[in-house]
């Protein structure tokens, strides 16, 4: 059988409070994995982290920004002192502040996108790296975006910092393959987040944005949760530096 198993695994999910990550979270748990909830704040952890003890799983809060160094030191210091080890991350926290054409776009839009999407999940990785090869290994998941291959109009800054991200990924991949730890990336298409709510709910550009999925359809967060579970299992053992493309056929 296919080990999908993640049981007694310490697994670190950001931007766990909706959409994505949340569901990530719950997904991983309900195969076993003991789950760090992280997001800006704790408060809208709460939620997610009842839903998975209902079912049975395991999970805890702390509040961490991603694109602030000193929280993810503070972070990463307290995995250190509570479990000694690290077994999967996932970097999915992200933001998208910036509508518009890149031309006329001020430099506190590129350094808030930056500073979330490419410097807090490197900064992630490197610490989270120093960790797991301590113990023997583990698995990385970015959540990019197909919009790192195919910039969307109005979204060149947010589409620049996942091709950043998709980047990242293997170069890390190459670097610490023969530490046993595993990076990989997932790129969800159109996907029903608090990110994508007004494009949704804009009917002229909710119609032209399905006029290019061959399924005709965007997605639910749940619909992402597959590929990341088999990129974080032993069923995913030899893969490592790839993009898993979740996007309704759009860049087929």
């Amino acid at each position: 059988m296919v080990d999908f198993s993640l049981e007694d695994k310490i697994a670190l999910i950001t931007g766990a409070s909706r959409g994505i990550g949340e569901a990530i979270a719950v997904t991983l748990s309900e195969y076993g994995a003991r789950c760090i909830l992280v997001s800006r704040k704790a408060p809208g952890l709460q939620k997610v982290k009842t839903k998975i003890e209902q079912n049975g799983g395991r999970a805890e809060v702390l509040a961490c920004h991603t694109g602030n160094l000193n929280q993810i030191n503070d972070l990463f210091g307290e995995i250190k002192n509570s479990y000694g080890r690290l077994d999967i991350l996932v970097n999915n926290a992200a933001t998208s502040p910036y509508f518009g054409d890149m031309v006329n776009a001020d430099e506190k839009a590129w350094d808030k996108t930056n500073d979330v999407n490419l410097k807090g999940p490197f900064f992630m990785i490197q610490h989270a790296a120093k960790l797991m090869e301590k113990s023997g290994g583990g698995a990385i998941v970015n959540v990019a975006s197909i919009n790192g291959i195919r910039p969307v109009p109005f979204q060149g800054i947010y589409s620049i910092t996942k091709a950043g991200l998709i980047s990242m990924t293997k170069a890390f991949a190459k670097e610490l393959a023969a530490k046993n730890i595993r990076v990989n990336a997932l790129l969800p298409g159109l996907t029903e987040t608090h990110f994508s709510e007004a494009l949704i709910q804009n009917e002229q550009i909710y119609s032209f944005a399905v006029q290019q999925i061959p399924m005709g359809r965007h997605a639910q967060p749940d619909e992402m949760t597959g590929a990341v579970l088999y990129l974080v299992s032993n069923a995913a053992s030899f893969t490592t530096g790839t993009c898993v493309v979740c996007d309704g056929g759009m860049l087929a």
